[in-house]
């Protein structure tokens, strides 16, 4: 690899875009720093407001405090945020229960899934969930209904053995950061196991996740090496580094911070494509940027694959309070 006078290696670096926060995103985390504006400190947040350690600690120093449960917290007049993975109806039940002056910050395409499903419900068919077992996503979308309506398949091969007394009456609905390549294979095998199972109006996969993916398929076969920076919880950031090396990308990492970056993997590269999971803020892009820059000689474009201009207003209850 050629060096420039200063002695760095020269490092072509890609910047894929979008990247980075989605509309969801963006509308949850303004939902906990509206409510510290409002209502002081403390504002709580059940669970992870988005899967971004970084986030996260940025907000606990401005007053949130995460829980897991509900239980843990004192009865208290502050403010209490859902996360935008969603909840069971339990939780916002328990809420009323004790009074708790609750916010919901759901992305709306998780609601949308979420409504999705009570309709097939509402019409006599069972639903199955296309997902992770364990994702707060999942978890609050088989919370919307009544225990053992809704069916999780994670594998094809649970497609294959499963068994159910009407299939005939059936419907599906996907989490949304799911790998579309992943989803599209599950579909394609509840169609030929049930033909007649009712699919939703509009693919589940988000647009933020398509439109990240799909950059990363664009770019990931031209590369030397590929970037997610993303928390190792994330979803999404995790589907990115799975499309990465799908596409032909010999070295793909998923990185939350530069100390995270294994330079000597890195060494002898001479193409380098970023990306960043939709929870991802840019501020954390920059930084490996400015730690690359350190190591190499830079030449920086930006690639797009697509326009976004998706925005989702505040959850009603800070609307409120803002007008």
């Amino acid at each position: 690899m050629s060096a420039e006078p200063t002695g760095k290696p020269k490092l072509n670096v890609i910047l894929l875009a979008p990247r980075g926060f989605c509309a969801g995103v963006v509308r949850a985390i303004d939902a906990v720093e509206e409510a510290l504006r409002i209502y002081g400190a403390p504002v709580y947040v059940r669970h992870e407001i988005v899967h971004n350690k970084y986030v996260v600690e940025t907000l606990k120093a401005k007053g949130a405090v995460f829980v897991e449960e509900l239980d843990e917290i004192p009865d208290t007049g502050q403010p209490v945020i859902f996360s935008a993975h969603g909840v069971p109806k339990s939780i916002p039940r328990e809420a009323e229960r004790r009074a708790i002056f609750a916010i919901d910050a759901t992305c709306p395409l998780v609601t949308k899934v979420h409504r999705e499903a009570e309709i097939h419900h509402k019409r006599g068919r069972l639903v199955l969930l296309v997902g992770h077992a364990g994702h707060p996503e999942v978890v609050g979308t088989i919370g919307q209904l009544p225990a053992g309506s809704i069916i999780l398949v994670q594998t094809v091969a649970d497609i294959e053995t499963l068994e159910v007394a009407d299939p005939g009456n059936l419907a599906y609905v996907t989490q949304t950061t799911l790998s579309i390549d992943d989803t599209r294979s599950m579909v394609e095998a509840l169609t030929r196991r049930f033909p007649q199972i009712v699919g939703p109006h509009k693919q589940d996969i988000c647009y933020a996740t398509t439109n990240r993916q799909d950059a990363v398929k664009q770019v990931a076969p031209t590369v030397d090496a590929l970037l997610v920076v993303g928390s190792s919880n994330s979803s999404n950031s995790q589907r990115l580094k799975e499309v990465a090396e799908r596409s032909g990308c010999r070295l793909a990492r998923l990185v939350l911070r530069a100390e995270d970056v294994e330079w000597d993997l890195f060494s002898n590269i001479s193409t380098l494509a970023i990306t960043a999971g939709a929870s991802a803020p840019e501020v954390l892009v920059e930084e490996i940027m400015d730690a690359f820059a350190e190591r190499f000689d830079l030449h920086v474009e930006e690639v797009s694959t697509a326009n976004e201009g998706v925005f989702f207003p505040l959850p009603r209850e800070l609307r409120r309070e803002i007008a």
